[in-house]
């Protein structure tokens, strides 16, 4: 039986895939379920498990070339099966150039790899031949020979217009992978020193942020709400926390609970453009941008509104750690109905965020800066924040952002609401008309 193997397509933003290594060489034995290559998609390097057993009879994409979706990558067969006519297949598709195919194998993360659920692979019959095994025996000849670096596409290629030798470079990123900034370290003179422009290929990540951020603000009519935050008392709730034995509480993990309250308070933030209804949702489900070094990604803590403080902290925690790594399932960074985006540690003051569709709300939050505030005939110094919700005009208006934002502004200057339980109002997700 002969298997092909296609590039998969993990999620509706992904529209091509790069393939990072190869695990199997051709003439490897393999089983279903074995991991065949790790897959580089828009948010994350996955592996590519096998839905069929036999021998890696053909390899059509070498490490480090950009594949789209539902293309064929590899052949698995039985050492006697005629593989031609499936490679033919291919070469009428190049000619053909048909929308991608939908069998595909399994992409799975390194460390989860029972999460995932694509289709299964389709496999075909092929006719015996002779001439198949003196096929194998000569491409396992060439494959055997290559010598196998873990490195990121980009750093595959600033190391190669370097002239760089990948094998001397010692990598920093996840099980010692090559990245970029290994590469840039090398470079003692790079040609935009020279007076030459350098043109960088984009990462998958970059190229789904432009797809996705040009379809977003183009289309998506924003409006944009600013408020300033007292965080004196947030800050004394932190030491507290600390003092308490429970470990250092981040900003995130509070600015994360007043969210969900804020949600929990004003539903109809929590919605979604439709067309011809908004959806509300039932859970409350927060992204929170987390910056890469190939862009950025959105791990998201699932029902906000049914944990407290300290599993909100907890969750991030994991989240943070496995997002740094791109080692997150696709349910773990896709589906938020509400997102949050904080520079300040970047001693940003404001900014403001482009809005994620289906979201209809996010927000940017900005550095806390000590500064001089009237407080009577008094002056004292106190922690300002200063927040931005960005909001869908075609779902909300300027008075019901007004609204969240006041909510959100009370729980951080209160904070002890931040403990209170939360409850939503619905439970399931309805149409609005």
């Amino acid at each position: 039986m002969i298997t092909r193997v296609v590039m998969p397509k993990l999620t509706d933003t992904m529209e091509e895939g790069v393939v990072v290594a190869w695990k199997k060489h051709e003439g490897d034995a393999v089983d279903s379920g074995d991991i065949l290559a790790e897959i580089e998609t828009d948010k994350a390097v996955l592996d590519l498990e096998s839905f069929g057993s036999g021998v890696l009879r053909k390899v059509l994409v070498p490490e480090g070339e950009t594949v789209k979706a539902g293309k064929l990558i590899a052949v698995i067969g039985e050492q006697d099966d005629d593989i031609e006519a499936t490679l033919a297949e291919t070469s009428e598709e190049k000619t053909a150039a048909p929308e991608p195919q939908k069998d595909s194998a399994a992409p799975s993360p390194k460390q989860k790899p029972s999460q995932t659920s694509p289709a299964p692979s389709t496999p075909t019959k092929g006719e015996k031949s002779g001439s198949a095994k003196k096929e194998v025996q000569a491409t396992k000849a060439d494959t055997s020979q290559e010598v196998r670096i873990k490195a990121s596409p980009r750093a595959k290629a600033l190391a190669k217009e370097q002239e760089i030798d990948l094998s001397t470079i010692t990598g920093s990123g996840p099980e010692g992978r090559i990245v970029e900034a290994d590469i840039q370290g090398q470079v003692k003179t790079p040609k935009a020193l020279e007076g030459e422009a350098q043109d960088i290929p984009l990462s998958q990540m970059r190229k789904a942020i432009a797809r996705v951020t040009t379809s977003s603000k183009a289309p998506v009519p924003h409006f944009y709400l600013t408020t300033e935050v007292a965080m004196d008392q947030a800050e004394r709730l932190r030491k507290q926390m600390e003092e308490l034995g429970n470990g250092p509480l981040s900003l995130t993990v509070l600015f994360v609970r007043a969210a969900a309250l804020a949600l929990v308070r004003h539903p109809e933030i929590n919605v979604s453009f439709m067309g011809e209804a908004l959806r509300r949702h039932a859970a409350i489900d927060i992204g929170i941008a987390v910056a890469l070094e190939e862009g950025l990604i959105t791990p998201v803590i699932r029902d906000c509104a049914g944990k407290n403080l300290l599993q909100v902290a907890e969750e991030i925690r994991d989240l943070f750690v496995r997002a740094k790594s791109q080692q997150l399932t696709p349910e773990e960074y896709a589906g938020a109905t509400f997102s949050i985006s904080n520079l300040g540690m970047y001693e940003v003051d404001n900014f403001i965020a482009v809005l994620m569709p289906p979201q209809a709300a996010s927000l940017a939050i900005g550095a806390v800066n000590i500064v001089p505030v009237a407080r009577g005939r008094a002056i004292k110094l106190s922690r300002r924040m200063k927040v931005t919700l960005s909001c869908d005009h075609r779902a909300l208006d300027g008075a019901q952002g007004a609204r969240f934002l006041q909510s959100f502004k009370r729980a951080l200057e209160k904070p002890l609401e931040l403990f209170l339980p939360l409850k939503t109002r619905s439970k399931n997700n309805h149409e609005i008309d």
